[in-house]
This record gives C-alpha cells, sequence and structure tokens, in this order.
C-alpha cells in the first residue's frame, strides 16, 4: 500500500513595516542545482530535506539549514519554529501508492542576512514578495516550483493571513492541505508532535480512503526531495 515518507520543509522569512502587499513579509526561494538528478533547475523552498530515522525534525532542521544555506546552528535553533504538517497521497503511474507527510517549520531571518549555497543542492537563492508567491502557485507559471513545495507555501499564506476565508475555495484548500494519511514517526520523545499531527490529519484522512486516492497527484505533488 506504500510506505510513508517523512520529510521537512522550512519557510525562510522576513518582515519589515507592511508594503503594497499587505503583509511585509518577504519568502527565501532557492533554486535547485541543475545537477540535481530530481527536478534540476527548479524553484524550492530556502531548506528542504528527507527525514532520517534516528534524529528528530527538530535536528534535522538545524542540520540542513547548515548544510543547504549555511543558516548557522545557533540561528536555527533560535528561530526555527514548528508549525503544521501537511500530508497527500496519489498513485503512481506504475500502480505504487504514494504517501507523504511533511512536517513545516518558519524562520525568520534577519533582514541583513543572506543564505548561502553550501553543498551544491542550490544554485542561487531570492527573495519574493508574497504577492510574488502568490504568482508563483499558478501551476503555469513560467518559472515553475518543485512540485511538493504547493502544500507547505500554501499553509504559509494560510497562517499569514494571505489567504483568508473571504478566498474563493477556502475551504477547499484548507482540506487539501492534510488529505493524505499522517501515522506516528518512529522517533523517540516525539510522541506529542505525532498526536498533534494525527489532531491536524484526522478530518482529512477519515474522510478519505486509499480505494479513492486518485490517479494523478493533485496540483501536480509528487515525492519527496
Amino acid at each position: 500500500m506504500g510506505t510513508i515518507q517523512y520529510g521537512v520543509h522550512i519557510n525562510g522569512y522576513t518582515r519589515s513595516p507592511k508594503e503594497s502587499d499587505g503583509t511585509g513579509i518577504k519568502l527565501w526561494i532557492a533554486r535547485r542545482s541543475a545537477s540535481k538528478s530530481k527536478f534540476p533547475g527548479m524553484l524550492d523552498h530556502i531548506v528542504a530535506g528527507g527525514q532520517p530515522f534516528g534524529i528528530s525534525p527538530l535536528e534535522n532542521v538545524v542540520k540542513e539549514c547548515k548544510e543547504e544555506a549555511g543558516i548557522s546552528e545557533a540561528l536555527s535553533r533560535e528561530r526555527a519554529q514548528a508549525t503544521s504538517a501537511v500530508s497527500y497521497s496519489y498513485n503512481e503511474s506504475d500502480g505504487q501508492i504514494n504517501r507523504s507527510v511533511l512536517f513545516c517549520y518558519d524562520i525568520q531571518l534577519p533582514p541583513d542576512f543572506t543564505p548561502t549555497p553550501v553543498d551544491g543542492e542550490v544554485d542561487e537563492f531570492f527573495l519574493k514578495h508574497m504577492n510574488d508567491v502568490v504568482e508563483m502557485m499558478d501551476p503555469d507559471y513560467h518559472d515553475p516550483i518543485k512540485p511538493n513545495c504547493y502544500l507547505v507555501i500554501i499553509d504559509f499564506l494560510v497562517r499569514q493571513g494571505v489567504i483568508t476565508p473571504e478566498t474563493p475555495g477556502y475551504l477547499d484548500v484548507v482540506r487539501e492541505l492534510r488529505s493524505g494519511e499522517c501515522v506516528a514517526l518512529p522517533l523517540s520523545n516525539t510522541s506529542s508532535c505525532m498526536d498533534i499531527c494525527n489532531a491536524l490529519c484526522i478530518a482529512a484522512s477519515s474522510s478519505s480512503s486509499s480505494s479513492s486516492l486518485p490517479s494523478d497527484p493533485p496540483s501536480a505533488l509528487v515525492s519527496l526531495p
């Protein structure tokens, strides 16, 4: 039925007095290395990675921040905040079921901080205004985002009040953020985190079943980094 994959995705952002987009928030975006085997050259989160066995999601965030963007351990431990989890499931073209859970973290970076590619997985970083980020959510955007970033960015936009109950389709969007199955990650000292994940996902999970999974990934959402 498909093994659940886990990962961490980090929204790295800066905040300043409100600007034309009404939030004063800018999001750091990475461009994946052209040599990557998956999604070369596509836009991505400032930091993202699969969740290894044996370490907590937070420890993984600290490790990935240093390796991928040159964010010091001190800065990531001080500022990284766990915010939510998103999940999705879909049928691969070969009939296998892909199930993924992404732990979402926010890290507000100092205005004078610039991330630096360290491990060769990223070619460049750049800041985007919130109105530009919203435009990037269009599946036909000329410079596409790596597909599994959509849910995490949309979750960020909801929490920042950019997507609101007044937005057409708001409840559909919120429901789809956690449309996949969530089960406890086999790590020590994380039971409370898993309880939260299950609480976030239970409504969507109870209304979905593997027999009704779509044959194609929603909004082209695909595998973890």
